[in-house]
């Protein structure tokens, strides 16, 4: 067996993977416009840094707002999605991305967890990692 035919991925698994992809963006979209129409402007999405990714990231305020989205056909499911380890690399993302901010580590901040339905709809819940 050759190397490429060991590591080709097949039809089903990568059109899973792009529906998943195109799926998780339009439901960054949804809540990306739901802070903008809240008066809540974005700052940045998908921000990408060593730590890991940040889905959004907006501005209330004098604070920022880091929100991971998670999608599923049920809120409960959406928000089983999110681990201990993922929520790690969200605070480690976020100290970086504060690290380039006038105030630093000093900076007013909360992490949202935003939640999307089957259809679309959006919950969120503010400073969710404290919520806990």
């Amino acid at each position: 067996m050759t190397q490429m035919a060991r590591t080709t991925i097949p039809a089903t698994r990568r059109l899973r993977g792009q529906r998943a992809w195109a799926s998780g963006h339009a439901a960054e979209d949804i809540v990306a416009r739901r802070y903008e129409g809240e008066g809540k402007p974005v700052l940045d999405r998908r921000w990408r840094g060593q730590g890991g990714e940040i889905d959004i990231i907006a501005r209330e305020g004098d604070s920022l707002v880091f929100v991971e989205v998670k999608k599923a056909r049920s809120f409960d499911e959406a928000a089983w999605r999110l681990g201990a380890r993922q929520i790690a690399r969200l605070c480690a993302a976020a100290a970086e991305y504060l690290g380039g901010q006038p105030r630093g580590q000093d900076s007013e901040m909360r992490f949202d967890l935003a939640l999307v339905d089957g259809g679309g709809a959006v919950q969120v819940i503010e400073n969710a990692f404290m919520a806990a």
